[in-house]
């Protein structure tokens, strides 16, 4: 803050020796081109441009727009409009009005300029997109669910609407960005952003705090991807650009957090889930007469993987059959062995294709199931046996949190853990050590290490710990398919985004290809959290806008009349 301060005020000594002397063909004082933010009132006044803009200027990634257009205008006002003059303003970054005030010999102050249809156009698209970016960076931003860790409870090709008021809109920390873009521009494909400078963390006052199975938007604490299933070197992202998560807020800051067999116990309770939640575990299904797809489609059970063979697959046919096909393998000469979602090969491109198709049915299947479909599927005597399966503990890893092969956790167990919670001391030992060692370290930006079995803090030995801010415990209601907190731990508070209140749009298939999408009306236009069941407002919505043009119809006739 202390860099922004003297940033600000060396800057603010750069407008005056670059403005004094206009100021004063503006008849107005030059002393006033130094006192800050006055400075900017009077630039706005010179441009005649109401003084709220100054608000805008203060606003990063906003600033960005606005800042440039006050500098036009303001060279313009100063007999300076050619293209030329412009391309120099925005190239210098300003400073193109040193030239104006002390070489150019067409400088003079005109009260009154006129603007073009162009720069009226122009203007008009740059305070549209001013407008939009304060609602996507303070009020609603729109996201597309990518993968199906909420899966049922949030489903692939969702489009939410998420709310950055409800837990406190962050101010932007990266002040060079495309505007309403997130890490990277579309069609370029390449980085939307500056690394530095950056501002320090600063957030809104909310009005809600994140309650125990919110469902939260956030960046991704542990983010080094670039772009998202492509493995390649990780990157340093700064906070507000870190890849955007979607999970249920299992546990909050001061909970006591322990899964046993897949059930979570918060502080020795058994977390019970909102209605609405649709949590996935693992089951298997065994029938000694096959797994038929046809009994468990007619089971209305979805979400599990189909394998069939095809004999006569040609190069043209699998460039059609491309976004029905997971993964293809050869078995034997002209035979390959394909796997599919739970919709298989569309019967119509079996027939166009002529293929040559038969589905291979197992004995046994595991599948991704909610209680409730797995008692539906036991209830229907279709296959002899279902049950869970659970990871069982003794099981050395590092690949669940806290990456620490002292800890033998898993999907299914895991804990007793404690999420810090802001001003909270607790005991620092060895043995807790790799558990908080993230947050200390990264999250709260001290030096730790350990030394002769004693922990060092910032080169002092230290037992214990206060922790700064607030920690939660993220996870997907898909338990097996969502790498969340199980995986990478906490999650701090100044990477939380916000709430998704909304679904606008929901498109089954959306990353398969147009020719695969499906319209899920009925979840179009529901609310997100909320209890009961989920109901869809797109009726009342088209009626509301059916009633809208009627009224403005009549109202247009009756003036005519």
């Amino acid at each position: 803050m202390t860099e922004w301060i003297l940033f600000f005020l060396s800057y603010n000594l750069v407008i005056y020796g670059g403005s004094q002397k206009l100021f004063k063909l503006a008849r107005i004082p030059g002393w006033k081109s130094i006192v800050p933010i006055y400075n900017i009132i009077k630039h706005l006044e010179i441009i005649n441009r109401p003084k709220w803009w100054i608000i805008l200027v203060f606003i990063p990634v906003i600033n960005l727009l606005m800042i440039p257009v006050i500098w036009i205008e303001f060279v313009k006002r100063f007999n300076h409009n050619s293209k030329l003059d412009r391309v120099l303003t925005i190239l210098t970054l300003g400073l193109y009005v040193y030239y104006i005030s002390y070489i150019s010999k067409k400088t003079k102050y005109l009260d009154d300029i006129s603007f073009s249809n162009f720069e009226k156009s122009v203007g008009s698209l740059v305070f549209a997109v001013v407008i939009a970016t304060i609602v996507h960076n303070y009020f609603l931003q729109p996201f597309v669910i990518p993968t199906g860790s909420l899966e049922k409870t949030l489903r692939v090709g969702d489009f939410l609407l998420v709310s950055k008021f409800h837990y406190g809109a962050r101010i932007p920390s990266t002040v060079i960005s495309f505007p309403m873009v997130h890490d990277t521009i579309p069609i370029l494909k390449t980085r939307s952003y500056l690394k530095s400078p950056q501002l320090p963390y600063i957030r809104i006052p909310g009005f809600q705090e994140i309650k125990n199975n919110d469902i939260v938007v956030f960046n991704w604490p542990a983010d080094t991807v670039r772009k998202f299933f492509v493995k390649e070197k990780g990157v340093i992202k700064p906070r507000d650009k870190k890849s955007n998560y979607v999970k249920r807020a299992i546990g909050v800051p001061g909970d006591s957090l322990e899964i046993k067999d897949g059930v979570v116990y918060l502080n020795g309770e058994e977390n019970k889930l909102p209605e609405r939640a649709q949590p996935l575990y693992k089951f298997k299904i065994n029938s000694k007469g096959g797994i038929s797809s046809n009994k468990l489609k007619n089971l209305k059970i979805d979400g599990f993987i189909r394998k069939f063979v095809i004999r006569n697959l040609s190069q043209e046919s699998f460039n059609i059959l491309n976004d029905n096909i997971l993964s293809i393998s050869n078995t034997n000469e002209n035979e390959y062995l394909i796997y599919t979602n739970d919709e298989g090969i569309p019967i119509n491109k079996v027939r166009e294709l002529s293929l040559d198709i038969r589905e291979i049915i197992d004995n046994e299947k595991e599948l991704s199931l909610t209680f409730d479909d797995a008692n539906k599927i036991r209830n229907s005597n279709e296959f002899d046996t279902i049950f869970r399966l659970v990871d069982k503990l003794n099981v050395n890893n590092s690949i669940f949190f806290p990456g620490n092969r002292r800890f033998n956790w898993n999907n299914d167990q895991l804990g007793p853990i404690y999420i810090p919670k802001a001003g909270d001391k607790i005991k620092l030992n060895i043995g807790n050590l790799p558990i908080y060692k993230k947050v200390i370290k990264d999250y709260e930006n001290n030096k730790i290490y350990i030394n002769d079995n004693k922990i060092y803090i910032n080169d002092k030995i230290s037992n214990e710990y206060i922790f700064k801010q607030d920690y939660y415990w993220m996870m997907g209601d898909n338990r097996y398919n969502s790498e969340d907190s199980r995986v990478w731990g906490f999650v701090p508070f100044d990477h939380v985004l916000g709430k998704p209140v909304f679904i606008w749009m929901s498109i089954d298939g959306l990353f398969n290809g147009l020719s695969n999408w499906k319209f899920r009306w009925d979840r179009v236009f529901t609310t997100i959290g909320l209890d009961g069941e989920s109901k869809s407002y797109l009726p009342h919505f088209l009626f509301i806008i059916v009633a809208w043009q009627v009224f403005v119809i009549i109202k247009r006739s009756r003036k005519k009349v």
